[in-house]
């Protein structure tokens, strides 16, 4: 047998899977800092409850990353400290996060996690690896359609220029 065709988790990880797993696991400590904040900020119910979900979701995120990186003796990344929760009354209007603010930049920020998702997947050897980054990329799509048809409701979608055929082309 060959080293990558025996128990999944004997076998070594690659640079790839390290350097991925480790920037995910810092980028989700982050993340949850960051969504912390916008807790404090946002205004909106619904939007409230897609970031109280997203942020449970970056937990669990964090909690995989964290045992496969010791699992494998990895020195994990820093964490941020935890954000106290505040009114949002006592948050300044000029100093303040408006909801579609934190709709797109949380747009954003699923896009970026889809990518980066599929790129670890494919670059991974390991396939319980590998399946780890498909239910991440799975949850991320959920979460990201569910801000999708609440960012269309709220009027907050800033839509790109649309592309319309010039009259003379549309006679033809």
């Amino acid at each position: 047998m060959g080293i990558l065709s025996g128990n999944q988790q004997n076998e070594p990880m690659h640079y790839g899977e390290i350097f991925s797993a480790w920037t995910h696991l810092a980028g989700m400590k982050s993340t949850i800092a960051t969504y912390q904040i916008y807790e404090n900020h946002c205004g909106d119910e619904d939007l409230l409850t897609i970031i109280n979900s997203l942020i449970g979701l970056a937990r669990q995120e964090e909690k995989q990353l964290e045992t496969l990186l010791k699992e494998n003796g990895i020195a994990l990344p820093p964490s941020p400290p935890e954000r106290p929760k505040a009114s949002l009354e006592d948050i300044p209007a000029g100093a303040k996060y408006n909801d579609p603010e934190i709709a797109m930049a949380i747009s954003s920020d699923l896009a970026a996690g889809l990518i980066a998702d599929s790129k670890a997947m494919g670059q991974s050897t390991r396939e319980d690896i590998a399946m780890m980054y498909g239910q991440f990329h799975t949850a991320k799509a959920q979460e990201a359609g569910k801000l999708l048809r609440l960012n269309k409701e709220k009027g907050w979608l800033v839509v790109p220029p649309l592309h319309e055929k010039p009259r003379e082309l549309q006679m033809n």
